[in-house]
């Protein structure tokens, strides 16, 4: 038998860190290999970890609401030897393939992310491990080789040892989210904990608005036109269709329309350079009674406006009733909020890292405009933009919201198909 670690998966893009929200196993637990063993939260998604071994529970180190980072331990398990040896096989068999088909590079150099996972467990430099696997290829086996030969050395061993990690954690100042704020408590006052959700969803507002130079700028738009075609067909759409057509599906349509024309918006900031995303995925803010969830419209230049009606719709339901996958919550390239939804006529957004911007769709009113020379009632919206200024200037950004207006305020029943 042997003892495996089981560790924090990485589940989502930019996710860097997980909270433990509820343990679905106890020690001692026999589990078989993809059983879940704990629910977690991060930022942008809530799922479960899947067991990467069959055996026994043997120690549950994370605890509930604890956050823990990529890669850190959060239980151990006892494994049968021959689980450990079916791994090394399946290694030996990648390795082998890998051989073959890429002749000229150093097997030595091409780890396996078991191998890496282990070696830096235990702090094992893979530079001075011998190989035994084809072409002189690192397995598991070898790692664990050297793991008890390090364990044998002598303990006044005047080699010098690289720093524990515990040890550069500790020199680092808290980061602003980990920084316990002292409030007095007055008579009636109530002291509210914060769930390891509410912790995510705020680590990541504060790394987009640390990380991020946000700007912001704003755009009117008479949308009348729109909502008296939207409020011809609605009830029609309802009956034969099975789900609302709401304003919301227009906008997103529009929007996506508009990132294809000025792809400068669909982009996101890498440091030394901007990559500009081909795919146009809309993410799409949905608030529950205590979060907020970001899914995502795959494709969405590609879809009809019934299309993007219907994701949004189911998008929504599985947001509030917990059931949204990973898949669901990755790739998003840019933001569509319907903050007019709960009444705001004007807001600015915290950009969705690492988007490089996010639009706000405001609440539909009526308003007194001048139309020829005279005063008329139009329905009329406000679009608010927060954007990147890394990466977006006010020129492109105030063409695309120009280009979104032309889209919306030409939206009628001869120019605008709903399939």
């Amino acid at each position: 038998m042997s003892i495996e670690k089981i560790t924090m998966p990485q589940l989502g893009e930019s996710v860097t860190e997980g909270t433990i929200s509820k343990w679905l196993v106890s020690s001692g637990d026999q589990v078989n290999k993809y059983d879940p063993l704990a629910e977690v939260i991060t930022d942008k998604v809530t799922a479960e970890i899947p067991s990467s071994f069959t055996g026994v529970i043997t120690e549950l180190i994370a605890k509930e609401e604890e956050t823990l980072q990529v890669g850190e331990v959060i239980c151990t398990m006892e494994v049968a030897e021959e689980e450990t040896k079916v791994e090394e096989v399946l290694e030996e068999k990648v390795a082998a393939k890998e051989e073959k088909s890429e002749q000229k590079l150093d097997n030595k150099l091409r780890y396996s992310p078991a191998v890496l996972r282990l070696s830096q467990q235990e702090g094992i430099d893979l530079t001075t491990v011998n190989g035994t696997g084809a072409g002189g290829r690192i397995t598991r086996k070898d790692v664990l080789k050297a793991i008890e030969t390090k364990t044998l050395e002598p303990a006044n061993d005047s080699t010098p040892k690289a720093p524990q990690h515990e040890t550069k954690v500790e020199s680092l100042p808290p980061s602003p989210q980990e920084a316990v704020i002292q409030q007095p408590l007055n008579t009636g006052d109530t002291e509210i904990p914060v769930t390891g959700l509410r912790k995510a969803i705020a680590a990541n507002m504060l790394k987009s608005k640390h990380d991020i130079p946000h700007a912001w700028t704003m755009i009117e738009v008479d949308v009348t036109s729109l909502v008296n075609y939207r409020n011809q067909i609605k009830d029609s759409f309802k009956a034969s269709e099975g789900f609302n057509l709401t304003f919301f599906a227009f906008f997103v349509k529009a929007v996506a329309r508009s990132l294809k024309e000025f792809p400068e918006l669909n982009s996101t900031w890498a440091g030394d350079k901007i990559i500009r995303k081909k795919d146009v995925n809309i993410s799409i803010a949905v608030a529950t009674e205590d979060a907020l969830f970001v899914p995502v419209i795959k494709n969405a230049d590609e879809k009809s406006i019934k299309g993007i009606a219907k994701e949004i719709v189911e998008l929504a339901n599985k947001a509030r009733t917990g059931n949204l996958s990973l898949d669901e919550m990755q790739g998003g390239t840019f933001t569509v909020n319907n903050t007019g939804s709960f009444g705001s006529i004007q807001s600015m957004g915290i950009i969705n890292h690492p988007q490089a911007a996010i639009l706000q769709v405001e609440s539909i009113v009526k308003r007194p405009v001048i139309k020829n020379g005279m005063i008329a009632i139009s329905d009329m919206v406000n679009l608010c933009l927060s954007l990147d200024h890394r990466v977006l200037d006010g020129l492109v950004c105030g063409r695309f919201l120009q280009r979104v207006k032309e889209l919306l305020e030409n939206t009628d029943e001869k120019s605008t198909p709903i399939y």
